[in-house]
């Protein structure tokens, strides 16, 4: 069975046992302070990126169903060096948005990572380059082998601010995520699903522990902004994750249930507000969370009451919402308890309807979710404007970040 054989997957990855690491002395770039995010206001948009938004919308109309229906998948892939033969094939059948890379992809020299990102970028690019995703957090949450990209853990940064000032901690942070995302994307990654901006409390400390910039708010919201920032210095777009937060113990086996009335919650996902309300945050991972306040009856990741109503309405985000892997136990929710078990490509198909832009999917779920979402379609549970909506969302920021030959 090929889930027993591979890492657990998911946008909150668990930790992967790769040793504590050091950044890599690379030339410094250049810096800017980060201020109180609360001074910072929206950026509009402007004739350059309205441009751009209107390219994508072309484009996204000129999609048929299918190559619709593939762009909003982020796809783990098969292969080390080279894709397996039946993966070629299903990518060729489904050419996913995204494609997701693990340490079982990882676990080898740069060339021949190099290798396996262009011939499987090259096959999913019937349509449109794919993002190459992976989860690069620093710390234990390193998928590449040691002396590759390295970063500290996000909580050894807080520790720092004990003996220094928060600006030179701020500015270190810039510089280390700049050095990292520098070699990922020689390497031709092009999307970290990082950084963690839940900061840290008595619920969620035995899940994040130093995944977490910490226990102070403004501080994580400031940390955040700076690993941004550096990444997409270096050419690597950030999904900031897990809005709108965690509790408890490992979500890939447990339900997270975040059980705070409105009021609370919204100081939890304070640090997501600020880097929303400073334009910061491009893409956002939802997690499987339950949250009543918000939903009684939906986790987070298939709720449009959050995903829409709080995210997208009342905080303001325009970005790409990402959403985590289905086949984890958390996925299951409030639904488990009733007895109703979604199978992750009904879920992956819901989630779209409610509002998510984009799933993360095994390689054996792939063509199921991309069949799965093309019968919603037919169905009318899912509307192509919906559809069409994720797809300009994704390809905006293809074109931005020079993926399709054009940028800001």
């Amino acid at each position: 069975m090929l889930l027993l054989l591979l890492p657990l997957f998911s946008g909150c990855f668990g930790k992967n046992n790769a040793a504590d690491n050091a950044p890599e002395a690379e030339p410094e770039p250049s810096v800017a302070v980060v201020q109180d995010q609360d001074a910072i206001e929206p950026v509009a948009h402007d004739a350059a990126s309205d441009a751009l938004r209107r390219e994508a919308a072309r484009i996204a109309a000129g999609l048929d169903d299918r190559q619709l229906a593939a762009q909003v998948i982020i796809s783990g892939i098969d292969g080390k060096g080279h894709l397996t033969n039946d993966m070629r094939m299903l990518l060729t059948e489904c050419p996913a948005g995204g494609i997701m890379l693990f340490r079982y992809n990882l676990d080898a020299d740069n060339d021949a990572i190099r290798g396996l990102i262009a011939e499987a970028a090259a096959v999913a690019s019937a349509a449109i380059p794919p993002f190459v995703a992976v989860d690069h957090e620093g710390g234990s949450v390193n998928r590449f082998r040691r002396g590759v990209a390295n970063l500290p853990p996000a909580g050894s940064y807080f520790e720092m601010t004990h003996n220094g000032d928060m600006d030179s901690v701020i500015a270190q942070i810039h510089r280390d995520s700049f050095n990292a995302g520098r070699t990922i994307n020689d390497l031709g990654i092009n999307l970290n699903l990082a950084p963690v901006a839940e900061f840290l409390n008595e619920n969620n400390r035995d899940f994040l522990d130093d995944r977490s910039y910490g226990p102070d708010k403004a501080f994580t919201a400031k940390a955040a902004t700076a690993f941004i920032g550096g990444m997409e210095q270096a050419g690597i777009l950030c999904a900031v994750k897990h809005f709108p937060g965690s509790a408890g113990a490992d979500p890939h086996l447990f339900t997270s249930v975040l059980k705070d009335d409105r009021a609370a919650l919204a100081e939890l996902a304070s640090p997501f507000a600020a880097l929303i309300r400073g334009n910061h945050a491009r893409a956002i991972m939802v997690s499987h969370s339950a949250v009543p306040a918000w939903d009684s009856e939906n986790i987070a990741s298939l709720s449009p009451a959050i995903m829409g109503g709080w995210l997208r309405d009342e905080l303001g985000f325009t970005g790409i919402i990402i959403c985590d892997d289905f086949s984890m136990a958390s996925a299951r929710g409030p639904a488990a308890a009733k007895g109703i078990s979604l199978k992750p490509e009904t879920a992956a198909a819901l989630s779209l309807a409610a509002g998510a832009d984009m799933v993360l999917v095994w390689p054996p779920d792939l063509r199921r979710t991309h069949r799965a979402i093309m019968a919603a379609l037919a169905s009318g549970e899912l509307s192509r404007e919906r559809l069409r909506e994720a797809a300009e969302r994704i390809i905006f920021e293809k074109i931005r970040m020079n993926l399709m030959g054009s940028g800001e």
